[in-house]
């Protein structure tokens, strides 16, 4: 009897670990399913998360350069005809301290403005064919050439000769076009001293004058990178006041090539005052501080264009051209 009850114990102690075992394999089975449908999930959170944040920092990205970038109001398009239209402001005090030595020449107001009147259609393709010929002898192997017809300066490949020194440049100049060159010179010295108040007999045409050829090209370089923002006046020590007139059209003939100003503090400007070229357009603005600029790159095609520059000082002024002598 003992025997058969021990027997009997021993086996119910059997079955009853058979069965916690087995209660014990199903746990651990329904544990693993349950790990196996959770992490899919986790992986998807995880993706999420990641996507969120680079959307974020495209947020932050897009924030900071527009706010570093100002915000931009047009001076003149391309597609406007304009008599004329300006901006008047405040001139930059060291500007107007070094102007005032000059009596009869410091403006009443500085300021930027622009012209489609002042020069005809004709007087702007003879311009542009004397830009196209004379560049035509050399040219820059980067995307900004220049041709000056006063000191003779011509870009050619990475450095700059003297264009008279090219026999061809004796056939391509003649005194009817000279004449055109100085006539424009003129109307601009005078819509200048209309503009600021001054007298046109205080204006002296200074160094550098010349025409420019941008282009797309990669550059040489640094005469090639003209895209800096600057100052005239510091570039250019003699500049008083400064004038630009288009020789093409951008969205047409080019795309980039705007004339951009920057107004507000020069590390952060608050607004980008854009000039868009038009042939025949001539843009006019005093060359202190109060007119820091640059000109965007050119992305296509061909923009060219004649800076005429002003002085004040007459020991700083330069004579017209004349027709090169054989």
């Amino acid at each position: 009897m003992a025997v058969t009850s021990r027997k009997n114990a021993a086996k119910s102690q059997e079955v009853k670990e058979k069965q916690n075992k087995d209660a014990n394999d199903t746990k651990n089975q329904q544990t693993s399913t349950k790990t196996e449908k959770t992490e899919p999930t986790r992986q998807y959170s995880r993706h999420r998360i990641w996507s969120r944040f680079v959307v974020i920092v495209g947020v932050i990205v897009y924030v900071w350069y527009t706010s570093k970038s100002g915000k931009e109001t047009s001076l003149a398009r391309q597609k406007e005809t304009l008599q004329q239209r300006g901006q008047a402001f405040k001139c930059d005090d060291e500007y107007l301290d070094e102007i005032e030595d000059f009596p009869g020449c410091a403006p009443k107001k500085c300021g930027r403005y622009v012209s489609d009147k002042l020069v005809t259609a004709n007087e702007a393709n003879i311009l542009l064919k004397i830009a196209k010929r004379g560049i035509a002898l050399g040219g820059s192997d980067g995307g900004a050439s220049i041709l000056d017809l006063h000191s003779g300066a011509l870009s050619y490949g990475q450095k700059f000769v003297n264009i008279y020194s090219i026999d061809e440049s004796q056939k391509i100049f003649n005194a009817a076009d000279l004449a055109v060159y100085k006539v424009v010179k003129s109307k601009i010295q005078h819509a200048i001293a209309e503009i600021f108040q001054i007298s046109a007999d205080n204006l002296y045409l200074t160094h550098p004058t010349f025409f420019s050829r941008l282009t797309n090209l990669e550059p040489k370089t640094e005469h090639d990178e003209y895209w800096h923002v600057h100052v005239d006046k510091v570039t250019y020590e003699s500049f008083h006041y400064t004038s630009l007139l288009y020789l093409s059209d951008h969205g047409v003939e080019f795309e980039g090539g705007r004339l951009v100003f920057l107004d507000g503090p020069l590390d952060k400007p608050t607004n980008n005052v854009t000039l868009e070229p038009r042939k025949g357009r001539v843009a006019m603005f005093t060359s202190g501080a109060e007119n820091v600029h640059y000109v965007e790159r050119v992305s296509k095609g061909t923009r060219y264009a004649i800076t005429v520059s002003f002085t004040c000082d007459v020991n700083k002024s330069i004579k017209d051209p004349v027709t090169p002598r054989s």
